[in-house]
């Protein structure tokens, strides 16, 4: 590939990566509505949570949908419409959501809340379908998942950005927050969000970005060793399971994380914002340091990278906190913890099994810690977790959809339906929280990591049988 080329891939790829930017966004703020619709309709922690169960079983419904019409039309509803115009629909769809909190504040109503939230999610998971194999599409295939693990750093400034926007529309600045909560001061964010989404929509229209790149069309000419249906590959059935836990536990982490320290640890709801923010940021910290291989070949250069990404995006996370003017005297400390995911990174070495058993070992050890602690301590073990969340899900899609073929969109459609993970397992601890309290509810993500570090052992031998190997460096399953 000429350097024109790859400036043209680069110049694709940059739009692309602001529909990234709208999902992280979104997630996080969820976890800043959460204990506001708990406080405001007088709900119980379980109840608080059908907040990540509306947003997320948008996500196999939405797939389901998908499924159903490409099957009645025969024919995928994406080479249908093409990429750019299946995202710009995907936007427009969750615009529509964001009308429904106007109403919904007026009438003071969970219910349609929940519908607005749902509608929001119902339109990503059709830009989540496109989107991530498109991510991979734009340039190398061998850098390809680097490249998703960059766009997921992208989603990542969102979700650290999104709590302290969506809370300081809520509460006002730090300095003078009010402890009050009105459930009609959320109607207009999201209002400027739809207003947003529409704005991006006429953007991806008139962007350079393909509607059918040419390595995607490769893939779907691809008949050579096919199996009859893409669910019949272990890699991708186990694969399926190993989404619906990782986004469980990453979500269902930071969504009771407010509760436990209100309730336990005596904060203000106002006074939460930066520590979800940081949960956040520690996705973004760890994805920026995953993707540094499509960047650069140069192996000296990806070792300095390696350092400098993860600080400097621990840096912004500082720099927007100080422009909220949040106290940072408590977070300086948490960038000692950010070197064992350098480490762990490093200890990888670019193989996807690898790096999702050593994160999903270190992600149980951080539970362990912020279940039998106390104080700042567990809060910090707890945030932590984002680290050790943060490159798993290119690893997953990776592992799950190599060596499908022609079946790869079909497998990822499969992949986004598991996103209800989020919120049926955030809804499961909230549950679970209710008899155990909720420092020892986290027992659930460390199940979750469980069952990942297993799926990191069980791929493993059976790519190798099939005679695909990361061994040397992560390839994106082709």
């Amino acid at each position: 590939m000429s350097s024109e080329q790859t400036q043209t891939k680069w110049g694709q790829f940059i739009p692309l990566v602001t529909v990234f930017f709208f999902w992280g966004f979104v997630a996080a703020s969820n976890d800043i509505l959460i204990p506001v619709f708990k406080k405001a309709f007088d709900l119980s922690q379980a109840e608080s949570q059908l907040v990540s169960l509306a947003f997320y079983i948008a996500y196999t419904v939405g797939a389901l949908i998908y499924n159903a019409i490409s099957v009645l039309m025969k024919q995928d509803i994406v080479n249908k419409l093409g990429y750019k115009n299946s995202l710009a629909l995907g936007l427009v769809i969750s615009a529509l959501g964001t009308l429904l909190f106007y109403p919904a504040a007026n009438l003071h109503s969970f219910p349609l809340m929940l519908s607005g939230l749902f509608i929001v999610a119902l339109g990503f998971s059709l830009q989540q379908t496109v989107a991530n194999p498109l991510a991979i599409a734009l340039g190398p295939i061998t850098t390809g998942s680097q490249r998703l693990t960059l766009a997921g750093g992208i989603n990542n400034f969102g979700t650290t950005i999104g709590p302290l926007i969506v809370s300081f529309a809520i509460f006002g600045s730090a300095a003078t927050a009010s402890t009050d909560i009105s459930i009609e001061s959320v109607k207009i964010p999201y209002l400027i969000l739809g207003v947003a989404f529409i704005a991006v929509a006429l953007f991806l229209k008139l962007s350079s970005l393909p509607d059918r790149p040419a390595l995607v069309e490769a893939v779907a000419e691809d008949t050579k060793s096919i199996k009859g249906s893409a669910l019949k590959y272990p890699q991708l059935v186990l694969g399926m399971i190993a989404i619906f836990v990782y986004v469980g536990v990453e979500v269902s982490t930071a969504s009771n994380l407010p509760a436990y320290m209100e309730k336990d640890l005596g904060f203000e709801i106002k006074d939460i914002a930066p520590y979800i923010s940081l949960y956040w940021a520690s996705m973004m910290i760890g994805r920026w340091t995953g993707a540094v291989e499509a960047f650069t070949d140069n192996v000296s250069t990806q070792k300095v990278l390696r350092f400098i990404a993860p600080y400097l995006a621990f840096a912004i996370f500082l720099g927007v906190n100080a422009i909220a003017k949040h106290d940072l005297a408590p977070f300086y400390v948490y960038g000692l913890i950010i070197l064992v995911l350098i480490a762990a990174d490093m200890a990888s070495k670019g193989n996807p099994a690898r790096m999702l058993l050593i994160f999903s070992a270190i992600g149980i050890t951080a539970l362990l810690i912020g279940m039998f602690t106390t104080g700042m301590v567990s809060v910090y073990a707890i945030t932590s977790v984002g680290l050790f969340c943060s490159t798993l899900w290119p690893c997953i899609f990776t592992l799950a959809v190599s060596g499908l073929g022609k079946h790869t969109s079909q497998g990822s459609s499969f992949l986004i339906m598991m996103i209800m993970g989020g919120g049926i397992i955030s809804w499961a601890q909230g549950a679970v929280s209710e008899f155990t309290g909720i420092q020892y509810s986290y027992v659930v993500g460390i199940i979750c990591f469980s069952y990942l570090a297993f799926y990191a052992w069980r791929v493993s031998g059976i790519l190798r049988s099939q005679g695909i190997s990361f061994d040397k460096k992560l390839s994106g399953g082709h």
